[in-house]
Order: C-alpha cells, then sequence, then structure tokens
C-alpha cells in the first residue's frame, strides 16, 4: 500500500505544480513559482528513492478501468519494476537540477510562470510514459511530451527577431514526432489484434519462448515500434527536428536532450525487447540506423560554430550508439549509456546555457575564447563534460561507450571499425567546442568582454552535481576487471528486476581483449585532446569563415544539405499538391461547383416564383389546366391500349 501511494505521489506532484503555477503563477512572486515547480520535481525525486531502495520483483498499480468491453480490458495502471523506476529516477532528478538551474536563467524573462508550468507537465508527461503498465498509458505520455516539447521550443515565439525561427522549430518538431507516432499507432491496433490486451506483462507471458510468433506479424509491430521512436529519439530519416530544436531556451535543450524526450524511444524499444527478440530482422535494421545516424550526426558537428548545435548533433551520434548496442540486443548496455550521457550531456547543455548567459545571449564561438578566467566554474565543469562525452578514462562516458564498443567488436568487427570512427570524430568536435570557448584570446570585443560575468548559484550548483556525477557515473557498470564484487552491477539490477530482460546477449571480453580496448580507446581520447590542445590552445588556430572552407569542411557545415534534399524531395512535391488540390479540386470542382448548384436552385426558385401570383383567378386556371392534362393522358393511354 505505501508503495502504491508513493507511485502516485511521483506521479501527482508534477501535476500539482503545472495546476497551481498554470492558474495562479502569474500573480505568484517569481521564486515562489519557481520554488514550487523545483520543490515538486525533487520531492518526487526523493520518492523515487524510496522505490528504488525497496524494489524487489514487479509491482501494478491499477487505478481504474479505461475500457472494459468483453474481453478486452485497458486499465490505467502503473508499473513498478527496475527499469521504470531507474528512468524515474533519471527524470526527476536531472529534472530537478534542471528546474533549478532555469529559475536563474529564466529570471528575467516575462513567461516565467508559463515556462515552469510548460516543465513540471513535461515531467509529468514523462513520467506517464515511463511508468504506465502498458502501451495505451505510454502512448497518453509519449503525446504528451510531444505536445509539451512543442510549447517549450516555440517558447519565444514572439520575440522580435527570432520569433519565426522558433515558430518554425516547434512546428518542425511537431510535424516531425506526428510522423513517428504512426508508427506507434499501428503498432496498438496490431498488439490488440494480435494479444487483445496492451499490458507488457501479459504480452510477455504470450510470447516467451513462443517462436511461433516469429514471422511477419512480429516484423511488422517491431518494425512500427522502432519508426515510433526513431521520431522520438532523432534517428535517421526524422532527425533533423532536434537540432533545430535549440531555437528552445537552453534549459529546455538540456531537458530534451539529456533526460526525457529523446531518451523515450530507447526506453520504448528496451520496455518492447520481448517482442524484438522475436524479430531479428527489425534488430539489424535498428543496428544499421543507429550505425549510419552516429556517424552522420558526428560528422555534421564537426564545424558547427553555435555552441548548442554542436551538442544537438552530439547527442543525435549518441543515441545512435545507443541504438547500435540495441541492435545487438544488448539492452542494458544502451541503458548504461542512457544514464551517463544523462549525466554529462545535462552538464555540457546547462553549462552551455551559462556561457550564453554569461555572454548576454551569444551562441557563436567564433566570438568566444578566454573564457576560462572569465568564467572560472563553468569552465571547469564543462571540460568534465567535455572529456566524459570524448572518453577520456575514468570519466563516465569512457565506461559506456566501452560497453558498446565491447558489444560492437564481439558481433561485428566491422561495425566496431565504423564507431572508431564516429568516436573519434566525437572527440574532435568536442575538444574543439572547449578550446574555441574557453582558452586563447576573447573574440568578441572588448565592449562584450567587460559585461561576461560567472553565473549565481542557482545556475552552477547544478553544474557541479552534474559534474560530480559525469566523473563517478560509470562505477555503476564498472567491468569485471575492476571490481570483481560489484562488476556489472547495473547489468543485474536490471536484469533480475525486469520483466524479459537478460544479459545473454551482453559480450564480457576476457582480460587481455578488454584491458587492449580500453587502452585503445585512452589512446584514441588523449591524443586528440593533446592535438586540440595544441592546434587551438598553443597555435590559436579559430574557426574558419564560411568562405574558407574546404569541400569535406563546407558539407559538414551544411549538415550534408540533409535539410535542402527534405525541402526538395518531400516538403515541395506536398506544397505543389497542395496547391493543386487547393486550386483546382477546392476552388474549382467544390467551390465552384456547389456555386453553379445554389445559382441553379436560385434561378429555378425565381422562375418558378412568377407562377405565384397572389390572385384566385390564376390559382383556378392552373388547377384546372392541370386536371385538363390529367384527363388527356388517361384518355390517350386508354385509347392505345384498345
Amino acid at each position: 500500500m505505501a508503495k502504491d501511494l508513493t507511485l502516485l505521489l511521483i506521479i501527482a506532484l508534477p501535476l500539482i505544480g503545472f495546476a497551481i503555477n498554470g492558474l495562479f503563477g502569474k500573480k505568484l512572486p517569481k521564486a515562489l513559482v519557481g520554488g514550487l515547480a523545483t520543490g515538486v520535481v525533487f520531492t518526487a525525486f526523493l520518492l523515487a528513492t524510496t522505490l528504488f531502495s525497496g524494489l524487489h520483483g514487479t509491482q501494478i498499480v491499477k487505478l481504474f478501468n479505461i475500457i472494459d468491453f468483453e474481453q478486452l480490458r485497458i486499465n490505467a495502471s502503473f508499473q513498478i519494476d527496475a527499469l521504470s523506476v531507474w528512468m524515474t529516477l533519471i527524470i526527476t532528478g536531472i529534472g530537478s537540477l534542471i528546474h533549478l538551474f532555469s529559475m536563474g536563467y529564466m529570471s528575467h524573462d516575462e513567461g516565467y510562470h508559463k515556462f515552469f508550468t510548460y516543465l513540471n507537465l513535461f515531467i509529468f508527461s514523462m513520467l506517464l510514459l515511463v511508468l504506465g503498465s502498458n502501451y495505451f498509458v505510454l502512448f497518453f505520455g509519449w503525446e504528451g511530451v510531444g505536445m509539451c516539447s512543442y510549447l517549450l521550443i516555440s517558447f519565444h515565439y514572439n520575440d522580435a527577431q527570432k520569433g519565426l525561427a522558433n515558430s518554425l522549430a516547434g512546428r518542425k518538431a511537431f510535424i516531425m514526432n506526428r510522423i513517428g507516432d504512426v508508427g506507434l499507432l499501428l503498432a496498438l491496433f496490431m498488439l490488440l489484434g494480435q494479444f487483445n490486451t496492451l499490458e507488457f506483462l501479459q504480452i510477455g507471458k504470450a510470447v516467451q519462448g513462443n517462436t511461433a510468433l516469429q514471422g511477419g506479424a512480429m516484423f511488422f509491430i517491431t518494425l512500427s515500434l522502432f519508426i515510433a521512436a526513431t521520431g522520438k529519439s532523432a534517428q535517421i530519416p526524422l532527425f533533423t527536428w532536434l537540432p533545430d530544436a535549440m531555437a528552445g531556451p537552453t534549459p529546455v535543450s538540456a531537458l530534451i536532450h539529456a533526460a526525457t524526450m529523446v531518451t523515450a524511444g530507447i526506453y520504448l524499444t528496451v520496455r518492447s525487447n520481448f517482442l524484438f527478440e522475436l524479430a531479428p530482422f527489425t534488430k539489424d535494421i535498428i543496428l544499421y540506423v543507429g550505425l549510419a545516424t552516429t556517424l552522420v550526426a558526428a560528422f555534421m558537428a564537426l564545424r558547427q560554430n553555435d555552441i548548442k548545435k554542436v551538442l544537438a548533433y552530439s547527442t543525435v551520434s549518441q543515441l545512435g550508439l545507443m541504438f547500435v548496442a540495441l541492435g545487438f540486443g544488448a539492452y542494458t548496455v544502451a541503458l548504461f549509456h542512457v544514464t551517463t550521457h544523462a549525466f554529462f550531456k545535462a552538464l555540457l547543455f546547462l553549462g552551455s546555457g551559462s556561457v550564453i548567459h554569461g555572454m548576454h545571449e551569444e551562441q557563436d564561438i567564433r566570438k568566444m575564447g578566454g573564457l576560462a578566467k572569465l568564467m572560472p566554474l563553468t569552465h571547469f565543469t564543462f571540460l568534465i563534460g567535455t572529456m566524459a562525452i570524448a572518453g577520456i578514462p575514468f570519466l563516465s562516458g569512457f565506461f559506456s561507450k566501452d560497453e558498446i564498443m565491447a558489444q560492437a567488436l564481439h558481433h561485428n568487427p566491422v561495425v566496431y571499425g565504423v564507431l572508431v570512427l564516429a568516436v573519434s570524430m566525437t572527440a574532435i568536435y568536442m575538444f574543439r567546442l572547449y578550446f574555441l570557448t574557453f582558452q586563447g584570446q576573447f573574440r568578441g570585443g572588448e565592449a562584450l568582454k567587460s559585461k561576461v560575468h560567472e553565473s549565481g548559484l542557482s545556475m552552477t550548483l547544478p553544474l557541479l552535481v552534474l559534474a560530480l556525477l559525469s566523473i563517478f557515473g560509470g562505477l555503476l557498470n564498472l567491468p569485471g576487471l575492476f571490481i570483481k564484487s560489484t562488476a556489472h552491477w547495473f547489468d543485474h539490477y536490471l536484469s533480475h528486476g525486469t520483466f524479459g530482460l537478460s544479459t545473454v546477449h551482453n559480450a564480457h571480453l576476457d582480460f587481455t581483449t578488454s584491458m587492449g580496448l580500453m587502452l585503445f580507446a585512452s589512446a584514441i581520447a588523449i591524443g586528440i585532446f593533446i592535438w586540440a590542445y595544441l592546434n587551438y590552445a598553443k597555435k590559436g588556430a579559430t574557426a574558419k569563415a564560411d568562405d574558407a572552407l574546404s569541400g569535406w569542411e563546407q558539407l559538414s557545415a551544411q549538415k550534408l544539405y540533409v535539410d535542402e534534399i527534405y525541402h526538395t524531395v518531400f516538403v515541395k512535391p506536398l506544397l505543389a499538391l497542395s496547391d493543386f488540390t487547393a486550386k483546382v479540386l477546392d476552388i474549382q470542382l467544390l467551390r465552384n461547383g456547389v456555386y453553379a448548384l445554389a445559382d441553379g436552385i436560385l434561378n429555378t426558385a425565381n422562375l418558378t416564383r412568377k407562377w405565384q401570383t397572389g390572385f384566385l383567378s390564376s390559382y383556378l386556371f392552373w388547377m384546372v389546366f392541370g386536371l385538363i392534362i390529367f384527363v388527356a393522358y388517361y384518355i390517350l393511354k386508354l385509347s392505345v391500349w384498345h
């Protein structure tokens, strides 16, 4: 009973914050608005820790029946297990830090109360998504997250300079996610047709060990689920919305990229692992789509000059890495990287927000430099995040990336080779970003330099907490060659507490191979760090002007012209089709047809009304005339018969 109440409070608290700030926030002091929004999420995190500490197996908390028709029952119910509790910890823990950061970052924004209202609703929707015990509740959270992303990305829609761009970015995110959502809807209908239920546990028990289900139906179900995942988790071809989502305030970027929205696709795949295990071809598709995404996005990030755009393409690339692990069936490995990525990517985005705040909204790294002296705390924490994502030994990203690389080496050495290239590019663009931002000479002019300042406590405290997590987060799943007693703790935690999830696909390499793999990865990361230091710090290299870029640099800077290709191949034909339907079908056929019909009726009415004179003699004449016609007709008819 205590668990039931705890779970319901975790879900209800962000909803309460949303309701209070939504109804009364405009009249409340800003400190109270931000404090309430942050407090409810942090309290939810504390409650989630109690679920984590007292977790035993799987528990279902049922509220009421949504649909109860004959044999079909769909419940409003929630599931407490290792996977849902862990995701709840990430969402509420990282979410509360982002809320705290936002109190300082958004302090001068006119829409302060509205911003925190949306943030709380976002957290509530994400909790519905990960805590629901069936695909129906998950779908409600899924759509709620999509709606909130639109509201937050386009938050500054009325900005005098960037309002239109913000609105278009929000619309793009909304539309591209709707395309993916079609896949989720199709999957739900197919699951209902196949199993007559949407409950995770019931479907899992039905498919467990049932090889007869392998085939077309399972392939289409899992492929539809993956299409949904490509939308939310920004995989090829539905990935271009995520870099554009940088139009939203920086805390929104951190929330979307680190702890919530983009992890939804990963969660959906892991939660549906028992289905994907019956669809090996779908897993191959996941593997190669993830591989292509991590490589393409890393290449695009190499020559970006917007500090948030670099991090955005980095997120797309890191998500691709996670899908590579999912393609190998290494679900816990993917979730391990989800966890460490939440730590260092939230740190990097909030760090970039601190830089932008201190630089008075400047985001171009070509106008930065030398910020290490001007913003020492932001610099220190950003460096830790950069080293973590680049794979510097023994930070969190080093261990989680190494796990994925080990899976690739064990299952497919060619894939491993491609991943080596992708992670090398990650280190290149991240160290380029770090050195151009924080080292060398300030390039923004003396007027701006005099205004640069370190951020306040509400913004720097989350940076310090996330820096600690980025340093020690890898301890969650240390390989066996370090500490035997706690080796692969995260694997054991998830596989023993989540239905259907096992580590059967996880490769645990021998000591020599593991050590060699780690040393090779370390050499790459450290070597690139030294190269970047010599090139940017010592030689003072800066970002090239657009007209000085070489061929491959131009391709990277222009993001392989993917948006332009999409516009030419998809958008323009659809616009042309809509224009045709508007002018030909709507105007010429429908509207003009309706007008012609109306004119015909009106003319007929005008003709017939002339017969309505109002004189009795006229009506008698027409009655007699009609009677004569009627009698004549029957006389003629009888004469013909005879």
